[in-house]
């Protein structure tokens, strides 16, 4: 479509079976303006509700299927697409499963993480939004035990978020980390007397291979430095928002 090119895509480099498809959009693309310029995706976020729609009409043109949106909550809730009997509304969670082909995975992000998930098989896809409340509560792993395949046949790709030099957070949040596991303490750069610099990335990969997944690809982005690219809360406040995408070839 009109507007659309390669380079305005992160597809995701990993070793997926043939059958999986995955692709992460950027900033670029788009109709939105400033300061949602200019692919934003997210229709909760002030942007002109038809540019978002023309913005996601975009997106559907490449993809088997328009995407199935969620109410991101920063919660552990995981949807089995193949469950929904209506889309009328989009389902309440923060991680999305699918088993057939052709249904179209998808998280928001814009500094939280985007998880990408698959099995060796190919029979079973999956995207979760992971900032620091949801991988502390556990969405990864909720999100692996709801795939239903041995963890051992699974694998991860880390998509674009706050980078660890970026991401202060307060002695509340590494002390809850610490908590839940106590190699977490290597998450945590002290940056100054009560906070610290987290790094989201070793957080995800600690939670999935706690849960078997042993096989993770990606990471090393860094939303907030990296402002030509990416959208970014932390940096912006008011800013657009990417998708991550993943779903079954027919």
């Amino acid at each position: 479509m009109s507007g659309v090119r390669a380079d305005h895509f992160l597809r995701p480099d990993w070793p997926a079976p043939p059958g999986v498809r995955a692709l992460i959009t950027t900033r670029h693309g788009g109709v939105s303006a400033a300061p949602y310029a200019s692919f934003n995706l997210g229709s909760h976020v002030g942007d002109d509700p038809a540019r978002v729609g023309a913005n996601r009409a975009r997106l559907a043109s490449l993809l088997p299927a328009a995407p199935c949106w969620l109410e991101q909550v920063h919660g552990t809730d995981v949807i089995d697409l193949g469950t929904l009997t209506s889309v009328a509304a989009p389902p309440r969670a923060d991680a999305a499963l699918a088993r057939r082909a052709g249904v179209v995975c998808a998280v928001l992000t814009a500094d939280c993480l985007p998880v990408l998930l698959c099995d060796a098989a190919g029979s079973v896809v999956a995207a979760a939004h992971a900032g620091w409340r949801g991988l502390l509560a556990g969405v990864l792993e909720r999100t692996v035990a709801a795939m239903a395949v041995p963890a051992g046949s699974l694998m991860a790709y880390l998509g674009p978020a706050i980078g660890p030099e970026s991401f202060e957070v307060g002695d509340e949040v590494r002390a809850a980390f610490v908590a839940a596991g106590e190699e977490a303490e290597a998450a945590f750069k002290p940056l100054h007397p009560g906070k610290w610099l987290a790094n989201i990335y070793l957080l995800a990969h600690q939670r999935l291979a706690r849960s078997g997944v042993d096989v993770v690809h990606g990471g090393g982005f860094c939303t907030v430095h990296e402002a030509e690219r990416y959208f970014s809360y932390r940096r912006d406040g008011t800013t657009g928002r990417m998708a991550s995408l993943i779903w079954l070839a027919g």
